[in-house]
């Protein structure tokens, strides 16, 4: 038996005993929702798991976000490979865990990408001998890109440069010490086990609008004002009346909200706000929907009398995985679970900042089943603990052996094959995209 297989064998064995384990941490963690840039307690509870396992070098970063690492053996030139997961919630009010308060639900899944993430270091760390790369383990915040509000407060008060959470590490130089990096995605309502690699993310310019117009009494005087709500929903429509112009090889998807509609149902609307995201399938295509899109809401604004401020703001850059490195996670995938059904190339449902750095160096983020209802909708459950807690887990450190396998070769193949950008190529790309 080959060493690699031995060490395949041992990382499986090593999730599997802690199941227990690893699923009441997902659990807990489903229990306490949080959005980005606000996940205190599941920031505390990864830390204190790292901790416990004995790694090394933990650091914050991304306000809540955390860094861990388990050293391998002295190198020359080490190979350095992030594990990655995610720690916050969607906004899902209507889900039966939601927070009461704020609405936040795990209706992604990244509460499962946690166990994951952990289950991955538990495995590695309880190897005999070290491995030939040093393994990073990182919880990330704020790949939901909800609450633009807030996070454009934060940014104001310095706190950010951008939105997305892997955007803000990038930004503060987290990655600059990677050199490959993964993460597992759910999937949902697939029958039977069914594994997803090499699929595609589109990319997306994020949106606010403020619409300004003048107050007036609604019922006594409408005269005198210039009603905001009108422009918004004028806008709405603006762009409904675009969608035929989009490329249908783009993917092009809009879909504003209302986050403020005026303030009295009295007074006519002065102040009223949207977001929104323009999503394609390309960088060039994001820009130009983005400059149809915000000519209708200009328009829209001038044939009302209101004022339209558009402020765009950097999403997420379309998703890019080399081929050679999601092979290498199929294979696992065919060997732990051989009845199991593994596809390429098919569409990821919506976007990724994982696309972000992707065009600095090699990513995967291939989706397992595991769980039932829609993303992101109150009925999103997990529905078989293995598959959702675990196989992740046993699937990454399996990845993580072949990267490290015969002095690291299927790593440095894949990392001389990748047109990887600098941390100031991608912060140039985002404003030329704006």
């Amino acid at each position: 038996m080959s060493t690699v297989l031995h060490q395949k064998q041992q990382v499986i064995a090593t999730v599997s005993s802690h199941a227990a384990k690893l699923t009441a941490f997902g659990e807990d963690i489903f229990r306490h929702p949080e959005t980005g840039y606000r996940e205190v307690y599941a920031s505390g509870k990864v830390r204190d798991a790292f901790e416990k396992l004995g790694l090394t070098d933990i650091t914050s970063c991304g306000i809540t976000g955390v860094k861990a690492w388990l050293r391998g053996k002295p190198q020359q030139k080490p190979l350095r490979i992030a594990v990655i997961g995610e720690l916050d919630a969607v906004i899902s009010p209507l889900h039966p865990a939601a927070s009461p308060g704020t609405g936040a639900a795990h209706a992604c899944g990244h509460h499962a990408q946690l166990s994951s993430l952990l289950g991955c270091a538990t495995a590695l760390s309880a190897l005999p001998d070290p491995l030939p790369a040093d393994i990073c383990f990182l919880a990330a915040p704020a790949e939901e890109y909800v609450e633009l509000a807030y996070r454009l407060s934060l940014r104001q008060q310095g706190k950010l440069q951008y939105a997305g959470g892997k955007q803000q590490l990038i930004a503060e130089g987290v990655f600059d010490d990677i050199d490959l990096a993964m993460m597992v995605h759910a999937e949902t309502d697939t029958e039977g086990a069914h594994i997803a690699v090499d699929s595609t993310a589109g990319g997306f310019i994020g949106k606010t609008v403020h619409f300004t117009g003048r107050e007036a009494h609604a019922g006594g005087a409408p005269h005198l004002g210039i009603n905001a709500l009108n422009a918004a929903t004028i806008a709405i429509q603006c762009i409904h009346a675009i969608r035929e112009t989009f490329r249908d090889d783009d993917h092009v998807r809009v879909h504003p909200i209302l986050t403020k509609g005026g303030d009295a149902v009295n007074t006519v609307p002065a102040d009223v706000q949207m977001e929104s995201y323009v999503r394609a399938a390309t960088v060039d295509a994001m820009k130009s929907a983005n400059a149809k899109v915000n000519r209708a809401i200009r328009g829209a604004a001038y044939a009302i009398g209101a004022e339209a401020v558009i402020q765009d703001i950097p999403g997420y850059l379309p998703l890019k995985q080399p081929r050679a490195f999601s092979e290498l996670f199929a294979k696992n995938a065919s060997l732990l679970l051989p009845k199991a059904r593994v596809d390429y190339g098919l569409p990821f449902c919506g976007s990724t900042d994982m696309g972000d750095l992707s065009w600095l160096l090699p990513v995967i983020q291939p989706t397992v089943n595991g769980f039932t209802g829609s993303l992101h909708s109150k009925d999103f459950q997990v529905s078989d603990p293995v598959l959702a807690y675990l196989v992740p887990a046993q699937l990454m450190a399996m990845t993580v052996l072949d990267l490290t396998a015969d002095g690291c070769a299927a790593a440095w193949d894949i990392i001389r094959c990748h047109n990887g950008k600098t941390r100031k190529d991608y912060q140039q790309l985002w404003e030329e995209i704006l």
